[in-house]
């Protein structure tokens, strides 16, 4: 499994990102314009409010579908085990903790743009036969969309686990794209079409980009929701670990297929992983 690493500013950028989605489902995008340095001040300062009891004036309050998720709140599809995580979900106008609000919702801004851009790489590489079964083009789904989540993830030290219980269980993301601020400690592993698990870098300051099932559904699975999963750490590396992906989600009344909205979908897939 040839998960490429794209240089955000090569000229053949695109074309490489395109691919790598295509054969595997998986890319790694490297010298984009968010500061590593960033990315490790958010850590420290998401990692403060984890390990605070503040964390529970932020629980949430359903219907609402933003503020914190206490551990254990998931489960991935059809699996009974929940998750050994915990989570903080934040939308456009979702409250974000004090200390934290400035420098959150600039990353969430940034995101959101660097992800349309990528969607419009993707868009201009896909063969002609295939996007025209798109309903928009791909970064038209995201105009005024208020239904990108940015989530922020605790995964504590892992302590007396029931059997079969890890970080994160095989799953497919539910929207079109997924950009992944590189994880403080390993754990994350793609699957590919022969069953075989393979480790993905988190290298320092690098996203990882995947598809989700959003776009495979848009795609007619052109471009595939590739099974990914955070495994338990060793023994000898048991430590807390963060990561902040940003999923990419079309506006709600978007078309992914013929009589498919994208909000139609989100709510069938939210039942099946706890989460409504």
């Amino acid at each position: 499994m040839h998960i490429e690493t794209v240089d955000y500013q090569a000229d053949d950028a695109a074309i490489s990102l395109q691919r790598s989605l295509r054969d595997t489902g998986f890319a790694v995008l490297a010298n984009h314009p968010i500061a590593p340095d960033r990315l490790a001040r958010l850590y420290d300062l998401w990692g403060d409010f984890f390990a605070s009891d503040a964390k529970h004036d932020y629980t949430v309050q359903p219907p609402r579908h933003d503020g914190f998720f206490p551990f254990r709140s998931e489960n991935a599809k059809d699996s009974p085990i929940k998750d050994l995580k915990e989570f903080f979900h934040i939308y456009p106008a979702s409250p974000v903790p004090d200390g934290l609000q400035d420098e959150t919702r600039a990353i969430y801004r940034e995101l959101v743009t660097l992800g349309t851009e990528l969607l419009r790489w993707i868009q201009a590489q896909t063969p002609a036969d295939i996007a025209a079964t798109f309903t928009m083009p791909l970064d038209a789904m995201m105009y005024e969309s208020q239904e990108s989540l940015l989530r922020i993830l605790h995964y504590p030290p892992v302590v007396a686990p029931e059997p079969d219980a890890i970080r994160a269980a095989a799953h497919e993301d539910i929207n079109l794209i997924t950009l992944l601020l590189s994880g403080s400690k390993p754990g994350l592993q793609a699957r590919d079409a022969a069953g075989t698990w393979h480790s993905i870098s988190c290298d320092p300051g690098m996203i990882t980009i995947n598809n989700g099932d959003m776009l495979a559904m848009a795609s007619g699975n052109y471009y595939p929701s590739t099974t990914h999963r955070v495994i338990n750490p060793d023994v000898h590396a048991n430590q807390s670990r963060y990561s902040m992906p940003m999923f990419l989600h079309p506006r709600s009344d978007v078309l992914l297929q013929p009589g498919m909205t994208a909000d139609h979908y989100l709510q069938q897939r939210l039942k099946e992983i706890g989460l409504k």
